[in-house]
């Protein structure tokens, strides 16, 4: 009797697994395939020639200011959207062990105790009968359920948690490397407005000292009285300035402090003279923009993320195998609760889906639609990443053809400001209208002057970032 009972229950697992193996030849999921998407001309006609690339630097490597890099490595601790950034990533690690835990069987166990009472009117047996009525169950389960991953749902959907955590990681290390660039841009923009007030401070103390000269020439009647109020005026020009310029550096100094995940404060800092630009810039290729830019990475991951969804909604038209079991010890008396009183059950069920109110079509639908928007998205970030890069480079060569021009326009007004100076003191064919344009001219190119030379060392930046570095 038993091993006829062996033998079906040996027959049952076999049929089982030649169902199993039947099903597990039919897979209805699409493996990931990376799109071919267009790389060539992203830079437009600033192409790279070969695979150097200053992405692949580490962001040390590429400053050599002591403090910035001390301010770079404080913001990477204690910046609050990194901190976010890195919660994220915890979120979705959790959300794909979930995923993983789901191919396993469950375990759950269960102890109880039932009381009932059951009317003896509602038994059909005759009188005389001696029934208990009222009785105290007690129950000790152990339960396990099992889905057959036949159509790959479970692992598509292992595959689509997986492929979510490293796109948040990728978008982690996206708010690094831009809080890097955001750091270092606020760093320098703080050095020029440094070298601008100084500027503007000294010009006006000059301006000070041309007042005091007319007047006195005004004494000696070289110059009239009109002279002498234009230069007032033009030394309040200068003044007016300085508390915009001291006001732009507190700014600048309470969002840098923000950055940095500290409350506003003076920052340390050095001057802009001792600021070396990066000299050694390298595009590399392209189509190294997929490797290097965490938010293109981001965007594929996003990409193979919403294939194995679709995959997951594919299986739901298909037909699912649970296995399901449990035992245990079941016992009227406590005292006896192990005596003849174990029980189990072993349950197999096919359940395929006929009517579902259009849920399922829906599902794919949507899921459809999800990938065909994060192909979108990740075609999108390439061609970002592309002008960025462009934009970035471009910024950095027009800096230096201006470097040069700049450094002559400062000379050769200086030389007008020294040459109409003197052709008032001793000539009455110049009014000191001629010496106001040259010294509003000189200021205005001087702090020119500094705005190419942090045009210079934001492109470096902006480029450094744009090409994916600083998360190596």
């Amino acid at each position: 009797m038993i091993n006829r009972k062996y033998n079906g229950y040996k027959k049952g697992m076999f049929a089982a697994a030649a169902v199993l193996s039947l099903f597990s030849a039919c897979k209805v999921s699409e493996t990931y395939e990376r799109p071919n998407l267009i790389t060539e001309g992203l830079y437009r006609n600033q192409q790279g020639t070969d695979t150097l690339n200053m992405a692949a630097r580490t962001w040390q490597s590429m400053f050599n200011d002591p403090i910035l890099k001390q301010l770079i490595q404080e913001g990477l601790q204690n910046n609050l959207d990194l901190k976010n950034a890195i919660e994220n990533i915890v979120q979705a690690e959790a959300i794909l062990r979930q995923q993983r835990l789901a191919l396993l069987p469950t375990l759950d166990a269960s102890a109880n105790v039932t009381r009932a009472k059951t009317s003896e009117a509602s038994l059909n047996f005759r009188n005389g009968v001696n029934i208990r009525t009222l009785t105290t169950t007690h129950r000790l389960q152990l339960s396990t359920s099992w889905e057959a991953d036949i159509w790959g749902k479970l692992s598509s959907a292992k595959r689509s948690a997986l492929n979510s955590y490293l796109r948040t990681d990728a978008a982690r290390r996206a708010v690094e490397t831009q809080l890097i660039a955001d750091i270092s841009n606020s760093y320098y923009n703080l050095l020029a407005l440094d070298r601008q007030l100084e500027i503007t401070q000294l010009t006006l103390k000059k301006r000070i000292e041309s007042v005091e000269t007319l007047r006195a020439l005004k004494e000696g009647a070289v110059v009239t009285g009109a002279a002498v109020v234009q230069a007032e005026a033009n030394r309040y020009a200068a003044e007016v300035t300085i508390p915009d310029l001291k006001l732009n550096i507190r700014q600048t100094e309470n969002a840098l402090s923000v950055l940095l995940g500290r409350a506003p404060a003076e920052i340390r800092r050095n001057k802009l003279a001792d600021q070396q630009p990066f000299t050694d810039v390298s595009l590399g290729m392209p189509a190294q923009l997929l490797q290097n830019r965490p938010d293109v990475q981001a965007a594929e991951f996003a990409l193979r993320a919403s294939l194995e969804d679709v995959n997951v909604a594919r299986s739901f038209f298909y037909p699912a195998l649970t296995l399901t079991a449990s035992g245990g010890f079941s016992n009227l008396s406590l005292r006896d609760f192990f005596t003849n009183a174990l029980f189990y059950n072993v349950v197999g069920g096919l359940t395929q889906p006929i009517f579902a109110q259009g849920a399922n079509k829906a599902r794919l639908t949507r899921a459809q639609s999800l990938q065909a928007q994060s192909l979108n998205d990740f075609q999108f970030a390439l061609l970002n990443a592309g002008q960025e890069v462009s934009n970035a480079l471009y910024a950095y060569q027009a800096a230096g053809e201006k470097e040069v021009s700049r450094i002559r326009q400062i000379e050769a007004l200086q030389k007008s400001v020294s040459f109409t100076e003197e052709l008032l003191r001793y000539s009455s064919a110049t009014n000191y209208t001629d010496v106001l344009t040259s010294e509003q001219a000189l200021l205005q190119a001087e702090l020119s002057g500094v705005s190419d030379r942090l045009q210079k060392l934001q492109a470096v930046v902006d480029l450094y970032r744009a090409l994916g570095g600083g998360w190596q």
